[in-house]
């Protein structure tokens, strides 16, 4: 197994999760809103991190891994909003909040790893 195919294996199903649970989403103004964005942001977030895996420089890298983010961080929004509108039940989407929380902190702190390599690199 090569390296981060692990994270991206679990962002896929992240985002087959997050459309199954938009396929659940009943008809109303505020779940249409979320449902179109949300599968947006989900459904992007392991096509860019598989993109900043092939980036060509660690700024790609770094760059790309921020993208992943921020439609994870969306998507967590999303969640949160549907959630405390009690769009669906609690036990369903409390699962799919926690599994966004957590490939957020993955992300970030690889991220994170990557920025301190790009300060110790000397510039040229």
């Amino acid at each position: 197994m090569a390296k981060g195919d692990d994270i991206q294996a679990r962002l896929v199903r992240f985002a087959v999760t997050v459309a199954t649970l938009c396929e659940g989403l009943p008809k109303t103004a505020l779940a249409n809103q979320a449902n179109g964005q949300m599968l947006r942001s989900a459904t992007a977030a392991p096509s860019n991190y598989a993109e900043a895996r092939g980036a060509e420089s660690r700024n790609d890298f770094v760059h790309k891994l921020g993208i992943t983010f921020k439609e994870l961080n969306e998507t967590e929004v999303w969640l949160s909003i549907l959630l405390e509108k009690r769009v669906l039940l609690e036990s369903e989407l409390r699962p799919v909040l926690q599994e966004c929380k957590e490939l957020c902190k993955i992300i970030a702190a690889s991220r994170s790893t990557a920025r301190r390599g790009l300060k110790s690199t000397p510039q040229t």
